[in-house]
Formats: structure tokens, sequence, C-alpha cells
């Protein structure tokens, strides 16, 4: 294997977390008795490039495929996040009617429906059909397509280019990340401005944040490497915000190089400290591992002892990150009876490879556990709100990561 942007050898193992399947191929009731492919999650270090990275071992198009069941509408913490940065977007590159805005990944129209009211012609990009048909649903152009040098450069031809492109959490998901970044410069116009945010990998080993990889995040990235694959695809980073979603993100503020927006202050400062962290040197690399599988023992003896207990366990967010835990601790129904979901289009189905089933929020007051294990910890504090009811048999939530923590 080779490094995905700048092609050299990759000996150096960031994590290994054994064999899963995809963490969003969510089982029907009829696939339970057929067989599930696993592929290895084993991420590797570049030496060279300090990408982090795991092996294209699906096609991002099986991945990413119609029946793709992640619709980003559900959360409102996420809602409220999307809102905010489009106020602050259109204000800060003083976007109005004659503008266009691109959204790339751009899923149930979530961000651009915010977009939208505003009056600012918009267009996402979204290769998921489902997600798409949704965005289409509010009104939003969603073209079925995935983005990467060749799509923009027609793109720019037979539209028009983009004065604001936008990505959340998409850059990670990208297989070629030379060819998506090549997309951007092609279809940014002059003066226009590309705001990419993506989980901040210091954030990651920092919180040992190992459940955020899957085979879906094919990347997981540095200010450092970042700016290294804009620049050779001649886009310079003017800007970095750091943002609490998924643990710890970095939004970045990008343009034409040459363009005549000075770079802030923010970019050398984070620069500075990713470097006095230790990401320019292995040992950084080689600390998550341990402390990955320190978490998934702490789990595994946490819940037996609960079951020996007679207490009831549940689980709340059938999310891809809780897929990596619940598969690389090898748990399975007999500890954890069902996961609890606000997606309609997750309920009535399984997880992948531990195949607990996913239900909806009234089976929790119905069968009243003594434990809800919040899976998607980076949301525990707009779910723990939404679980208050629990305490009133004495139910009480849990996380395991950074540390197992009762709430």
């Amino acid at each position: 294997m080779r490094c995905r942007h700048c092609h050299t050898p990759l000996a150096e193992v960031f994590a290994d977390l054994g064999s899963a399947p995809p963490s969003n191929a969510f089982l029907r009731a009829e696939d339970l008795n057929a067989p599930e492919l696993y592929f290895p999650l084993k991420v590797f270090s570049c030496g060279h490039c300090r990408l982090v990275q795991v092996d294209e071992l699906q096609r991002h198009d099986a991945l990413f495929s119609s029946d793709y069941v992640y619709f980003s509408s559900y959360s409102s913490s996420w809602l409220a996040h999307a809102r905010a940065y489009v106020e602050h977007a259109t204000q800060r590159l003083d976007l109005g009617p004659q503008s266009l805005v691109l959204e790339v990944a751009s899923n149930d129209g979530y961000l651009l429906q915010y977009v939208q009211q505003l009056g600012i012609p918009c267009v996402g990009i979204e290769p998921t059909a489902s997600t798409a048909a949704a965005a289409r649903a509010r009104g939003i152009e969603s073209i079925e397509r995935f983005f990467g040098a060749s799509f923009a450069a027609e793109f720019a031809r037979t539209r028009r280019p983009a004065d604001l492109v936008v990505g959340n959490n998409v850059l990670a998901h990208v297989p070629d990340i030379n060819d998506f970044v090549a997309g951007l410069t092609a279809v940014l116009a002059p003066g226009g401005c590309v705001t990419m945010e993506f989980p901040h990998l210091l954030s990651l080993v920092r919180e040992a944040q190992f459940d955020t990889i899957y085979h879906e995040h094919f990347s997981y990235l540095g200010l450092a490497t970042v700016q290294r694959i804009f620049a050779a695809a001649g886009l310079q980073i003017w800007d970095v915000e750091r943002l609490p979603t998924h643990g710890g993100s970095l939004r970045i503020w990008a343009q034409h190089s040459g363009s005549p927006r000075a770079p802030l202050p923010s970019v050398t400062e984070l620069l500075a400290e990713e470097a006095a962290a230790g990401m320019l040197e292995p040992a950084f690399y080689a600390s998550l591992q341990p402390r990955a599988e320190t978490i998934k023992y702490k789990l595994l003896s946490w819940l037996i002892e609960q079951r020996r207990a007679g207490k009831k366990v549940a689980a709340y967010g059938a999310a891809a990150k809780g897929n990596t835990l619940l598969n690389w601790a090898g748990v399975r129904p007999d500890l954890l009876p069902y996961v609890v979901d606000a997606s309609p289009h997750k309920q009535g189905r399984f997880l992948p490879g531990s195949r607990i089933p996913v239900v909806a929020q009234a089976h929790l007051r119905e069968h009243r556990p003594d434990y809800v294990l919040i899976l998607p910890w980076n949301l525990r504090d707009e779910i723990s709100s939404q679980l208050r009811y629990i305490g009133d048999w004495g139910g009480r939530c849990v996380v395991a990561i950074p540390e197992l923590q009762v709430l």
C-alpha cells in the first residue's frame, strides 16, 4: 500500500481494529441468514506527509450506495451548527443573489436549506440517491454524482464556477484525495472561497477517539497535512477555526493561491500546536492502539458485570462510530439487546457485524433499562438531555470514550 497523497510506501501502523463490515451497511431482517463481508480495519500513517489512511478495500461507490441510511437532519445540534455556519459564511464573504454556493456531499439538504432561505442560488452534489431525494423534496437541486476533478471542470464549464464551495465531513471520506482537492480548485471562482470541516487528528489521538475510524473514513487529517495537499492543488489556507463538533473538528478557509486575502495568525498558531504535540514524529502515531485496547476491555468488563448483576443495558444512537466500537469489542445482543435511534431509516434494521436490532425510542419507556450506553458520545449532551426521563425509573446514561463514565 502506498500513500494516497504522496505515494510513499506505508509501513507505520496507526491502529489495527481487527476486521468489520462497513459501518453504515445496516442489515434488513432478510439479510440475517446471509453472510456479511468483513474487511480489515487497519490504518497506516505516512512517514513522509503524515496522512493517516485506511486502505480502499471496498469501492467507495459500494460504501455510499443508494441504500445509504445516514441522514444529517435527524440531529438538532447539527442543524443548529449548519444554520450558524451559513449565517457566518454569507456575511463574511458578502454572498447574495448574485452568488453561487456549491456543497459537496450535501446529504439531505440539511445545510443548503438555510442558503436557499437567504435567496442565494445553491446546488448540492450528493452521490447517494436516498439522501439526494430528501434534499429535492426540500426544493434543493441535487446532482447525484461523486465529486472530483473531471466533474468539477464539467460543472464550471457548463454552469458557472462557485463563489463558495462547502464540504462538511467529506474530505475524510474520499479515496482519491488529490483528485478531490483538484476538483475544488477547478470549480472555485476567482476570489471565491472553499470551506471544509473535518475531525481533527490531534483530538482523535488526545481523546482516544478510535471509534471514528471506519471504512468510510479513508483519511484522518491534521492541518499540516491538509495544507500540503491543498498547496499541491493550487489552494492556500488563509484561516482555520476550531470546532467542538465530532469531538473536535477544524474548519479551514481556502482560496486560490495568489488571492489577496492574507493568511491569518490562526493558521501558523495551529501548525505550531500540532508540531508541539508531536504530530511530526512517529511516536505520536503509535500512542493510540494501547488506549483503544484499554477502552475495549473496560467496556466489555462493565457489560459483563451488569449482566451478572441482572441489570438491563440498552444503547442509544445507531452511529457508525458505535459500530466500530461494538465490533472491535465483540459486543453482541446477549450483552446489548437493542439500540435506539431517532431515524426511521435505521429503525427495523440491524447493526452490521453485531446484528443488534435498531428500535424506536418508545422501546426505552416500555423496557425501562437501568443503563443507556450513548454510542455517539460527541452528542452526549444533546442525547442525555433527551433521555432525562429515564431517571424516572432510576435509569442512567453511560459513555465509553474517552473513558467509561456513568453520567
